[in-house]
């Protein structure tokens, strides 16, 4: 819809009435999440928060519960209402000043957070029998809010566009995370009160990205790259800078040779490239890892002297680019134009030389062939056409640093815009998805998933129910024993949670699909997140999860594991004989097949040189095939142990 103006010296005059009241508007008392519709935490105290006139008396009622406060020096007001049973709908009055602010149809119940990556935000139209869940997706006591999605360097007290609570219809459900509204749908099968699901998710996101900064001062490593990021929130240039020298000393430290691609007068073996109609250097573009690029501007004096933006398109993933040897900027985001305000002194008269660093771990990726260009102050345009020179970088040196501030690669970056804004709402407990952006450095993840639980618990009380999802599969069925990023990495997420008693693991491995990282099937997550939560939050005595390993000790010339919270039994689904275990000594190589047979409740395993054997994998690879359940139907989750 489009406004006419109004015609005339009444229409200028309203015009300008308008604009002075836009102006002068007065923020909302209370800031999200309290809005219509929202859901409440049962039984517990009742946060509210906002924002009123420095000093101002602020009055709140819900329900039959009234409470008076004052706002601070800033303005920033909070109030502790009591706890309520689960029930409603009830309606939030607050008033302050001669302002007034009312947020109807509030129930009160369970809350949970639901936060991860890609999996964790793909919605309920992508995922199986899409049209149907959609027809029946009318469940007026399921509210949603969806987060936007905004990175912040440092922790906001509000969110940057205000999210809304929604009933779950078709419509308001199409969208949201399908793996937090199948959860909460069968989880109030048995527990018969409104459900509030808060999805905060980021495509691709790491899991610094959402941590508190001050709980990864404690994950070895961090320092450099947090003072980096403090730096960044004061001066960002002089933080370009600062990072730029912690790059390039990482590079060398983990390159085989001593070259310095960014450097202009670098030689090294560049090749030169020819562009297709899609990337720059069509033989880069299904490379998984770093590639470089590079070419050269002429400019004259004027134009060197002028202020300019490199536009460098939407470069897939991550870039980090150079201009004559200096560091100019580093972003992340297939879908993010790449524009570079370039600072005072960077470009020369003659020839300039710009370099580009380009990490694509996913599919096609790289320096795309749409138009590029170096736009000066003048107005004037000037292509980036190439001629563009390419070289690739080993396997093994696939991760270059990234800048801590970039949005959901950056450090505590998703937290302080999405999650930040929300600490101190009541939760019943939080579900956590993620982890494919992390199996880069899966030996690490240990600790940062330590770090995150920490960060989740000092916003939100400290024995949080967390549920985690492991990874499911993905990539070609193994034919061999194999080294596995992806296989050492859910085994942090067993190792975290199992040292836990406030969290659950949640085993998706045989939900996965061999050629997509997003596999359909989340109504089978959904079911056994539900599962885990009944037993953490609710003290339902069924085990948690699937078989859990106990031990592996020596029996004979075999080994017997031992397995734990088995429900009916064991089976080997397919066949009389589980599949997917592994004996091997201190290296890979030593790595063997076992023959396996269920005995009771422990699984023997027998193979050439056993007694040599000092651990026991199962399922360890991207995408193995794995075949012992329980007699209901819920999976062994991947796992090693020492023999003892």
């Amino acid at each position: 819809m489009s406004l006419q103006r109004p015609a005339g010296r009444v229409g200028v005059l309203l015009l300008a009435l308008f604009a002075v009241a836009a102006t002068h508007a007065a923020p909302a008392l209370l800031d999200a999440p309290f809005t219509d519709h929202m859901v409440v935490q049962r039984d517990r105290p009742i946060a509210v928060w906002g924002a009123a006139a420095p000093g101002a008396r602020v009055d709140l009622q819900l329900a039959r519960h009234a409470q008076r406060v004052r706002a601070d020096r800033s303005g920033r007001w909070q109030a502790t209402l009591p706890a309520l049973p689960a029930g409603g709908p009830h309606v939030l009055n607050v008033a302050s000043q001669g302002r007034q602010q009312r947020v109807d149809d509030v129930l009160i119940g369970d809350v949970w957070l639901c936060s991860g990556q890609s999996n964790m935000a793909l919605p309920v139209e992508r995922t199986l029998d899409a049209r149907a869940e959609l027809a029946a997706a009318t469940h007026g006591r399921i509210r949603l809010l969806q987060i936007p999605t905004q990175d912040s360097a440092v922790p906001r007290q509000r969110f940057a566009d205000v999210p809304q609570w929604q009933p779950a219809t078709p419509d308001t459900v199409r969208g949201f995370s399908a793996t937090c509204y199948y959860f909460a749908r069968e989880l109030q099968r048995d527990v018969d009160v409104p459900m509030g699901l808060i999805n905060a998710s980021w495509n691709g996101s790491r899991i610094e990205a959402w941590t508190r900064a001050d709980a990864l001062r404690r994950v070895d490593g961090q320092a450099p790259a947090l003072a980096v990021l403090d730096q960044y929130a004061q001066d960002p240039a002089a933080a370009l800078v600062a990072w730029s020298a912690q790059w390039q000393q990482a590079w060398q430290r983990d390159s085989a040779d001593v070259r310095q691609p960014w450097r202009v007068d670098e030689a090294g073996p560049w090749q030169s490239a020819s562009a297709s109609a899609a990337w720059v250097v069509p033989a880069l573009a299904d490379h998984l890892g770093m590639g470089w690029y590079r070419t050269t501007l002429q400019l004259d004096a004027a134009q060197a002297g002028q202020p300019s933006v490199l536009e460098l398109g939407r470069i897939d993933e991550l870039d980090t680019t150079w201009i004559n040897g200096r560091i100019v900027g580093s972003s992340f985001g297939a879908g993010l134009a790449r524009r570079y305000v370039l600072p005072a002194g960077t470009l020369q008269a003659g020839a300039n030389t710009l370099v580009v660093n380009v990490l694509n771990t996913y599919r096609e990726g790289g320096l795309p062939a749409e138009p590029r260009a170096l736009r000066l102050a003048d107005g004037s345009r000037l292509p980036l056409a190439g001629p563009w020179d390419y070289q690739t970088v080993p396997a093994a040196q696939r991760m270059p640093p990234t800048a801590p501030w970039l949005s959901s690669w950056g450090m505590g970056t998703l937290h302080n815009g999405m999650v930040a804004p929300l600490a101190g709402y009541g939760l019943r407990g939080a579900l956590w998805y993620q982890g494919e952006s992390n199996t880069f450095e899966a030996g690490a993840y240990a600790a940062k998933l330590a770090a995150y639980r920490t960060s989740l618990r000092t916003s939100f009380g400290s024995t949080l129910p967390l549920l985690v999802v492991q990874l499911a599969g993905f990539g070609p069925a193994p034919l061999q024993p194999e080294a596995s990023d992806w296989a050492q990495l859910r085994e942090a997420q067993r190792r975290v949670v199992a040292a836990d008693p406030h969290a659950a693991l949640v085993v998706a491995l045989d939900i996965g699909e061999h050629d997509d990282l997003h596999p359909a099937n989340k109504q089978a997550v959904g079911q056994r997140l539900a599962r885990a939560a009944l037993h953490l939050a609710y003290a339902d005595p069924a085990p948690a999860s699937g078989p859990v390993p106990v031990q592996a000790r020596r029996d004979g010339n075999g080994v017997r594991v031992a397995f734990a919270d088995i429900e009916s039994g064991l089976v080997a689904h397919g066949g009389l004989s589980p599949v997917g275990f592994e004996l091997c000594g201190d290296t890979q190589a030593s790595c063997r097949y076992a023959q396996a047979h269920i005995d009771g409740n422990d699984v023997v395993l027998e193979a050439d040189g056993a007694g040599q054997a000092t651990r026991v994998r199962y399922g360890w690879a991207g995408s193995p095939v794995i075949t012992l359940y329980d007699r209901n139907g819920l999976p062994a989750g991947p796992f090693e142990l020492p023999i003892r």
